[in-house]
């Protein structure tokens, strides 16, 4: 008797399944170059014949949601460069605004189950900018130096990479100062201590595989040691300055200059 139960309970839940609502897509992650087209598909299973409400919407960074196709329209800025196939979205034109999450919505009130929704990530892939460096064009020897490197239109994000006198520095690379240390996602060049050696002209390339890698313009960093002598030098000359001072001021004022009379 149990198994007969537990027989009739399975079969209502498939028939139930099988009789409701059913939405699903041929992509769920659609990618595609910068000023290409794409298309969202969205299909759909009825139990019954009826009228549907079909909706698209899309999901923001900031979880924001805006209304793409509803009221059976496009939304106004997507009419000259999107049109409905179907229940489907084909996109003309891709900018880099159009990434985000794109949820297609359908209600079949008729159905046991009404309604059903997928989510399609559409990622519209932007070749990276020419970086912005910065690059020291001094430092003294022992110091903590540090290089950036940064470009914020590639998508997906780029990955960088530094070079000294047209080589590329790499982490496993062994060379005379090890103290440096490349983040390849943040694009910096991190010295611990810096020396002459480091002297050198450098640049960073973003690539993020999307057309041609992009680099900064190269900048020289020289790394000069501290000098010692100079600063005592300078200390000693400012010392006998004051003292010379100080000596004029009593002389002055022991001939009564300061006395007012």
């Amino acid at each position: 008797m149990s198994c007969l139960l537990f027989l009739g309970h399975f079969v209502a839940l498939c028939f139930w399944h099988v009789s409701a609502v059913t939405v699903e897509s041929d992509n769920y992650d659609v990618q595609q170059l910068e000023f290409g087209e794409a298309t969202l598909t969205c299909r759909y299973r009825l139990e019954k014949d009826q009228i549907v409400r079909l909706e698209w919407k899309k999901l923001d960074r900031n979880g924001d949601v805006s209304l793409v196709y509803f009221n059976n329209s496009l939304a106004d800025e997507l009419e000259k460069r999107a049109k409905m196939m179907g229940p489907n979205i084909w996109f003309s034109n891709l900018s880099r605004e159009d990434s985000g999450k794109y949820r297609c919505e359908v209600s079949a009130p008729q159905d046991k189950r009404i309604f059903q929704e997928i989510v399609i990530q559409l990622s519209v892939l932007v070749a990276p900018s020419v970086p912005i460096c910065d690059i020291p064009s001094s430092a003294t020897s022992g110091s903590v130096v540090e290089l950036k490197c940064r470009e914020k239109e590639g998508n997906p994000a780029s990955e960088y990479k530094w070079y000294k006198n047209g080589l590329a520095i790499e982490r496993s690379a062994k060379a005379v100062n090890s103290s440096y240390k490349v983040d390849k996602a943040t694009g910096t060049l991190h010295f611990n201590t810096v020396t002459k050696e480091d002297t050198g002209e450098y640049y960073c390339e973003a690539n993020n595989k999307i057309g041609k890698p992009q680099r900064c313009p190269a900048k020289r960093m020289q790394v000069d040691d501290l000098n010692l002598v100079g600063i005592i030098s300078a200390v000693v000359i400012v010392s006998f300055v004051i003292v010379l001072c100080g000596f004029g001021v009593c002389y002055l004022q022991r001939r009564g200059y300061f006395s007012g009379k």
